[in-house]
């Protein structure tokens, strides 16, 4: 009979959280994230340098043979956590979460070393919206090179190589450089989406595409749900301290029957999703047979909770929350491009019921 999964965080997962979270609020203030969705620069590879350099959280994932921290999806959730919290916009789960676990399938043990040290940053050429298991577009291989065109591709634009699906089943590491990375409209601006366009570029083969990208897109859902988690903790805990300041007919809002409804629900809600996000976390540390059901009803819960979470706090703050100098509505864009990475909620309910062998009627 197998143990029940421990959800609670450890007294290391404790101190890596708030590690994180003293970096972020010295060097992720959410003015400057604000200015920086409105330049041509949305990343902040400082902050990135010191998340990846500094701290070596880019390696988690990776053996200490490999040049990682050998540690597991458990602190890495505890990480996307804190970001999500921050909306920082760095591009970690697409490179340290979904890069990472592609080249781990292929064994790609150079590329592995380099995104685990920070010095370069990868990116999966497959579209941001792609449920694992989904079909994935592919690009066609000839002589050595690649040419075809991918769209909707989280964080190109900062990333230095490229990992490029072909219509062959082989997986490429493609020279960021080699390929036109032209940015289109995001909701999200703090994680930009890019068409990637590849003419002729050269290409190393380093595995097989279909395992690679599967736990790739697997591991990227079941870790969504803990950047979720963080945007709507954040936005839970702020709407909360808000209401306990502001006043009407000289009393504090948050003391009205209606709003301790509202908030209460919430409460629940995040309660709820933090469990659901724990077990996937847990569910992907320990390689549990239950890993596709953990991550599937994570995200299940997840994108519903987040966006729910998000617009109530720009509601419960009035007029201040819907001004551009407010950081709500970064939250809010966050929780709605999230509810559509990696398959929607919709999706993985279906994911859910195929895997339990419960179909809808």
């Amino acid at each position: 009979m197998n143990a029940q999964p421990d959800l609670l965080y450890s007294e290391e997962e404790d101190a890596l959280r708030a590690a994180v979270r003293d970096l972020l609020t010295d060097h992720c203030d959410a003015a400057d994230v604000i200015v920086r969705t409105e330049s041509d620069a949305p990343h902040d590879l400082s902050l990135w340098k010191s998340l990846a350099d500094g701290m070596g959280l880019a390696g988690l994932l990776v053996p200490e043979a490999q040049g990682g921290q050998g540690a597991t999806h458990r602190e890495v959730a505890v990480v996307l956590e804190e970001l999500g919290r921050a909306v920082a916009p760095v591009p970690y789960l697409t490179s340290a979460v979904v890069a990472t676990e592609a080249l781990l399938a292929c064994g790609a043990e150079d590329l592995l070393a380099e995104l685990a040290s920070g010095r370069r940053i990868g990116a999966l050429a497959v579209s941001l919206s792609t449920a694992p298991g989904a079909a994935v577009k592919a690009v066609r291989y000839e002589d050595g090179s690649l040419c075809g065109e991918l769209t909707a591709i989280a964080d190109a634009a900062a990333a230095d190589v490229l990992l490029v699906p072909a219509t062959d089943g082989g997986l490429y590491a493609v020279d960021a450089t080699a390929a036109t990375v032209t940015p289109q409209v995001s909701l999200d601006l703090t994680r930009p989406l890019a068409t990637v366009t590849l003419d002729g570029a050269p290409a190393r083969r380093i595995g097989d595409a279909e395992p690679a990208v599967r736990r790739a897109l697997r591991a990227g859902a079941g870790l969504l749900a803990s950047e979720q988690l963080g945007v709507a903790d954040w936005t839970l805990t702020e709407t909360v301290r808000y209401l306990k300041e502001r006043k009407q007919f000289n009393r504090p809002v948050g003391g009205f029957q209606a709003v301790k409804h509202r908030l209460a629900q919430l409460w629940l809600e995040v309660t709820g999703l933090r469990a659901a996000a724990r077990n996937a976390a847990d569910a992907l540390a320990t390689g549990s047979a239950d890993a596709d059901v953990a991550v599937a009803v994570a995200q299940a819960c997840a994108a519903p909770v987040a966006v729910h979470a998000a617009e109530e706090a720009l509601q419960l703050h009035g007029g201040i929350g819907m001004t551009w100098e407010h950081p709500v509505h970064l939250y809010l864009k966050r929780a709605k491009a999230d509810s559509l990475a990696y398959g929607t909620a919709g999706a993985h309910r279906a994911t859910v019921g195929e895997l339990v062998d419960l179909r809808a009627p």
